[in-house]
Parts: structure tokens; C-alpha cells; sequence
């Protein structure tokens, strides 16, 4: 199961989570599309989901706590306690055993931020 994990700012534009996505690898062969959980019911979010077909997973903060991430924020680590939100809800929302096959790219402006994993799911 792949999963593309997504952060975003609240003014993010839909082409800006479109570019970090497709950054990142893109759409195809995606399961689903993972943030935390406060951010799940963005409008924005729910309109890439719909692009790609696709559901969105939810993920609690708390359960992103403490994933260890390759790149690293020190905002995001101070919030939410891992380095990466996109990187944190992809590897938790892939399930046990996931890993990272794509690390954490940004868009242009700064507001989004998309990897992907593979794992079992969850």
C-alpha cells in the first residue's frame, strides 16, 4: 500500500499540493493521502483526493509523535514531536513494517510539503 503523507499551511493553494505531490512522485498507484489529523477536513485536501480518486487518512497527532523522519523541521518537531508531517502521516498511515520511498519535497511557495510510503497497511 502506498500512501502520499501531506503538510500544509491553511492558506495552501490546491496547485501548490498538486506540485509538492507531483514532486514527490505523484499520483499513481496511491492508496490513499495522509495528514494530521486537524488539517484532514481542509477543502483543499478533500479536492487533490478527488483528483487522484483516492480517500484521505487521518492521522492523530499523537500517533506521529516521536516517528523518527529523515529531514526535519524544528516548528514541526517543537508541535508535533517528529521532524516531518508529511513524512510522519505517510509512514504511519502505510501501516507496520512502512518506509519512506520518497522523503519530503516542498513546493515553490513554501506551503506544502508531500512524501510517499509503502508498507502493509494499516
Amino acid at each position: 500500500m502506498k500512501v502520499a503523507g501531506l503538510g500544509f499551511k491553511k492558506d495552501v493553494s490546491l496547485a501548490s499540493l498538486r506540485e509538492a505531490l507531483l514532486a514527490a512522485g505523484g499520483p499513481d498507484g496511491l492508496a490513499a493521502v495522509a495528514t494530521v489529523s486537524d488539517k484532514a477536513d481542509a477543502e483543499v485536501l478533500k479536492q487533490l483526493a478527488r483528483e487522484c480518486g483516492v480517500p484521505i487518512k487521518a492521522v492523530p497527532a499523537e500517533m506521529m509523535a516521536g516517528i523518527d523522519t529523515p529531514t526535519q523541521s524544528k516548528l514541526v518537531a517543537g508541535k508535533f514531536g517528529t521532524g516531518s508531517i508529511a513524512e510522519a502521516a505517510a509512514l504511519a498511515a502505510a501501516g507496520p513494517r512502512a518506509r519512506l520511498i520518497t522523503t519530503r519535497v516542498v513546493s515553490q511557495d513554501r506551503t506544502a510539503t508531500a512524501a510517499i510510503a509503502e508498507g502493509d497497511g494499516a
